[in-house]
């Protein structure tokens, strides 16, 4: 049974590394949460690593410049892997050949910069969807409008055998109060036309092994057993952290606060019916980190 909890520091001890989802849990797209950000401070002085692992499509460097914008401060994390980093390794590799169609926004372009840590890359290039070998996406062209604007290149794109890698598994964002859809929106529909679909943030596997990277690159020699996933979304965070066979804290005010009726703590039978309804049990939860 998912246990409630009022702050992180009342598990924190258990824990030598945390692997704390961004969007919904350190910010909100537009700024940070003050006391998450105090939250991650406190434990780092504990003597915790962090380990911010998020689904955005962007490098971690670019993570970086976001946080700063935000107004969450470098002493509140240790390390960023993102699902950006992870789907550029793969492309580089090949993954979905050298000439690609492109969908996404005109400021993630940046994903198609050069990636030095592999020794020897592929070239990839962007090409019309005509002349294609692979789709790339790192999110909708634009993430307010329908999705059905793009099934005539899907449609193509299937009918010609292509493969789409999808940078961001998440289905949707708050920034702010406005929801938008994400790539793994795009890749849900993309499969459910018959694509096949490649996937490489939480909660699946190579995300957490570049993270186990960057945690090993910090000095930190942490066991599975001591290593808490944190984050709001159940089918990413939660789902992605059993699966690897780690604790986790969900964070319910965040993309299921109105199923979890969560105002400052979530509801207990609410949070009990949607885990149920979810057939997902995270170890603890909490209605915002802090």
């Amino acid at each position: 049974m998912t246990r409630i909890v009022s702050a992180l520091s009342e598990i924190a001890s258990d824990y030598d590394a945390l692997f704390v989802d961004l969007w919904g849990c350190v910010h909100d797209g537009v700024k940070a949460y003050p006391e998450a950000v105090a939250a991650l401070q406190e434990y780092r002085k504990g003597g915790g690593t962090v380990v911010l692992l998020t689904n955005s499509p962007r490098t971690r460097h670019e993570v970086e410049k976001q946080l700063k914008v935000f107004g969450a401060p470098e002493d509140c994390w240790d390390t960023i892997a993102t699902s950006g980093d992870s789907a550029r390794s793969a492309m580089f590799q090949g993954t979905v050949g050298h000439k690609v169609y492109f969908i996404g926004t005109e400021a993630e372009q940046h994903f198609f910069e050069p990636l030095n840590i592999l020794e020897n890359p592929e070239s990839v290039e962007i090409f019309p969807i005509e002349e294609a070998e692979g789709i790339v996406c790192t999110g909708p062209f634009d993430p307010m409008a329908d999705l059905s604007v793009l099934r005539p290149q899907l449609l193509l794109g299937k009918t010609n055998g292509l493969k789409l890698l999808c940078a961001n598994p998440d289905i949707v964002v708050d920034r702010g109060e406005v929801r938008e859809w994400c790539a793994g929106a795009v890749a849900q529909l993309y499969t459910e036309m018959g694509g096949e679909s490649l996937y490489f943030g939480k909660p699946h596997p190579p995300i957490y092994d570049l993270a186990r990277l960057r945690l090993a690159a910090t000095g930190a020699d942490v066991p599975p057993s001591r290593v808490l996933a944190i984050g709001d979304g159940i089918r990413t965070d939660i789902l992605g952290a059993l699966g690897e066979g780690i604790d986790s804290l969900f964070i319910t005010g965040g993309l299921a606060a109105e199923e979890t009726r969560t105002t400052d703590q979530p509801d207990p039978e609410a949070l009990e019916a949607y885990i149920t309804e979810q057939e997902l049990t995270p170890t603890f939860a909490i209605g915002k980190l802090r």
